[in-house]
């Protein structure tokens, strides 16, 4: 596999097997040359991706050199590539970043996927949880938001990812490194380890990570 492939693969989801529907889909379009992505997000967040007069969806155009398209009436998004786009993976980075913003993300978090090699990983809660126990989601999100946020601050500040928990997903945006450790932490705390444990672990990665000097945090 080439280098291009390789980073094509990053922006791969998994989700091809009829597992059950969730409140964001992705598909993509291939046609005459022009690449075209289809994501739907929740209608509560289709402002926060238009922005004031407009001004996000057009900076994630320029950012990207793509078209993107909203229907406010069902939340889809589609984003296409122009003549002006350059970047092979640029309809795929425009697609995470609306898919991010969907999901909870600010807008200004959210371009953090415009930075090399940072990827978008979404939770589905209800795929991790288990037993049927009725309180169980909120539960859950409480132990990964904690006492006002923070747990959650916890977790970004040890794993260096900005993490979004918004309905039943929780989304991850860091290099791929960190996602899968704060993706690991998320994991733990939802299966019913102590919090304690893993503040543990996180630490431990951490160290790690700053050992192989695999730990940076970009801002675009």
């Amino acid at each position: 596999m080439d280098e291009f492939e390789e980073k094509l693969k990053k922006y791969e989801y998994v989700d091809k097997e009829g597992n059950k529907e969730n409140s964001f889909e992705i598909e993509e379009f291939v046609a005459f040359g022009e690449q075209e992505e289809f994501v739907r997000i929740p209608k509560e967040r289709i402002g926060v991706v238009i922005g004031k007069k407009g001004e996000t969806k057009k900076k994630i155009e320029d950012a990207t050199k793509t078209k993107i398209e909203i229907d406010s009436n069902t939340g889809e998004v589609f984003i296409t590539s122009t003549e002006k786009t350059d970047d092979p993976l640029a309809v795929w980075k425009a697609r995470d970043i609306v898919l991010a913003i969907g999901r909870g993300f600010s807008p200004k978090r959210a371009f953090r996927l415009l930075n090399e090699g940072e990827v978008l990983e979404v939770v589905d809660l209800t795929d991790v949880i288990v037993g049927n126990e009725k309180n169980a989601l909120p539960r859950v999100r409480g132990r990964i938001i904690g006492r006002k946020g923070r747990t959650r601050e916890i977790i970004e500040e040890m794993s260096g990812t900005d993490i979004s928990v918004y309905g039943k997903t929780v989304a991850i945006i860091g290099n791929p490194i960190q996602v899968q450790i704060a993706k690991t932490a998320i994991e733990k705390l939802v299966k019913g380890s102590p919090h304690g444990t893993v503040y543990k672990y996180l630490e431990r990665r951490k160290k790690d990570l700053e050992l192989e000097g695999g730990m940076y945090y970009g801002e675009f």
